[in-house]
């Protein structure tokens, strides 16, 4: 994506950039990434925020307070992001790994299990399309599952999503003519299988044929020792059994010649006397082989087709069941089932906490004052924040994790998924000519990498601090100096 910085002629980047990092991004990654700006895109100055911050810089309003309890959950993971009087609070950020792509995984799977024959056209790619236009957030799981059971409201929720596939049809729509046609074309293949079947075993049969006849030609000579050696070679015990093989082997070859010359002759005749409007064809004659009956007997469904005596108009053929039903995904509790994995992280296995849970704790690590500050601004941004339902499910957590009596507001970002990069927009214009919040080329050359300048949007800067080493006391050295002086003269130990 480096390449798309606006590069000049001279393969700089003449401009101010603004960059999202993660929430509590490691110092070695900054490094890098200014090392890369400064170095070798020639960058003049930079600037470090965070994607979520952005968003709530964004949807700032006149009488939203400058504090508030950032929920930001998008493709891979979800973060819950306290801010107070304007800044991050990173110490109380936590993280919780699950996000959209762990949700549609999960559908992907549920639908797999339910539709076997479909397991290839389940895709992720139609996973996330579900989970854009029919997911939602049940305000209530366990009863909105219990609603789920009726027959009446699982017909008047579930959605019907149509798969890809052909239409077309089993059977054959094809004239008579062109069955015949067909049917010719299949003998055709079938003559010319059968005959270099028929070629290859008259020339296997013809050369063992010739070698028997040459080991008789050694009988007939009186070379008996190398008669005895081919004998043995051919794993034979006399004369009269090589002469046994030599009949069959004699006979055999001349019943193929005959059945090729036959062959070729019908061939020939059908040629001649080709009648494409009678169906009963006999290509093959009448003295034909059981292996090529057997051939023909497997070709025979293929055949198979009414006598045309009288032209009827050929109709489709219709197919027993509804194709394009076959190929419909029915989602019932899927919809709710899926988006809920951020809720209950225990659906999938994961021994995590869910967004309820986790934002009980981060408000718990406060004082009831800065508590009820949080709660009257918690922002939900991000993707994974755009499920129907949302709003109100977050509303219902907190009302019972509240005191009684006790005020809350929740907003959604107007855009969830664009309002980072409107916010980034708004900040930049904004801070163009200030300095604060830009990392300059000096500032890169004087601290480092990894240093950043902190400002409504961005991280925390925990710069590194290395630990220093103590001085050498002169008691400490002495012990030292004695071992030396006591090592360098051995005479004295002796």
């Amino acid at each position: 994506h480096l390449g798309r910085l606006w590069l000049s002629t001279s393969g700089c980047v003449d401009h101010p950039i603004v960059l999202t990092e993660a929430v509590c991004n490691p110092l070695y990654s900054r490094q890098m990434m200014s090392e890369l700006l400064f170095e070798c895109y020639q960058v003049p100055k930079v600037s470090y925020g965070v994607d979520s911050l952005y968003s709530f810089y964004h949807n700032r309003r006149q009488n939203w307070p400058c504090s508030g309890l950032v929920i930001s959950s998008g493709y891979q993971c979800t973060h819950i992001l306290p801010v107070l009087e304007g800044r991050l609070d990173a110490k109380n950020c936590k993280r919780i790994n699950l996000g959209g792509c762990q949700a549609a995984v999960y559908l992907q799977r549920l639908l797999q299990l339910k539709y076997p024959g479909h397991f290839a056209a389940i895709t992720l790619s139609r996973m996330e399309e579900i989970l854009h236009e029919h997911s939602y957030i049940a305000e209530d799981y366990i009863e909105e599952l219990q609603k789920w059971r009726s027959p009446e409201y699982y017909e008047n929720n579930m959605h019907k999503m149509q798969l890809p596939f052909s239409n077309k049809l089993l059977g054959s729509t094809l004239t008579s003519e062109e069955k015949q046609e067909r049917r010719q074309q299949q003998l055709r293949r079938l003559q010319e299988l059968n005959a270099r079947r028929r070629e290859e075993k008259l020339q296997l049969d013809q050369e063992r044929l010739d070698r028997l006849l040459y080991v008789q030609e050694l009988l007939e000579d009186g070379q008996m020792d190398q008669f005895h050696k081919a004998l043995v070679e051919l794993n034979m015990d006399s004369a009269e059994e090589l002469q046994s093989y030599i009949n069959k082997l004699s006979l055999s070859v001349e019943q193929t010649k005959q059945k090729i010359l036959q062959a070729e002759v019908n061939i020939e005749v059908d040629v001649v006397d080709s009648k494409p409007e009678t169906p009963d064809l006999d290509p093959l004659g009448s003295e034909q082989s059981l292996e090529d009956v057997e051939s023909i007997n497997e070709f025979e469904p293929l055949f198979a087709e009414e006598q045309p005596e009288v032209e009827k108009p050929v109709a489709a053929v219709q197919p027993v069941f509804n194709l394009a039903e076959y190929h419909q995904l029915f989602l019932g509790t899927e919809r709710i089932r899926a988006p809920e994995i951020v809720f209950q992280p225990s659906l999938i296995g994961e021994d995590q906490a869910g967004i309820a849970e986790t934002m009980q704790y981060v408000l718990e690590r406060y004082s009831k004052e800065q508590q009820a500050i949080l709660v009257q601004n918690v922002f939900l941004t991000g993707g994974n924040t755009m499920y129907p339902g949302l709003k109100a499910r977050v509303q219902k957590e907190l009302l019972e994790m509240r005191p009684f009596q006790s005020s809350f507001q929740v907003h959604l970002a107007s855009s969830p998924v664009l309002d980072a990069w409107y916010g980034a927009r708004d900040w930049a214009v904004e801070y163009m000519t200030r300095e604060e919040g830009w990392i300059t080329r000096k500032d890169y050359e004087e601290k480092g990498g990894e240093y950043l300048k902190e400002h409504c949007a961005s991280n925390v800067y925990v710069p590194i601090r290395l630990p220093k080493q103590a001085p050498r006391t002169a008691e400490a050295l002495a012990p030292s100096r004695a071992l030396t002086s006591s090592a360098g003269n051995p005479c004295e130990q002796a």
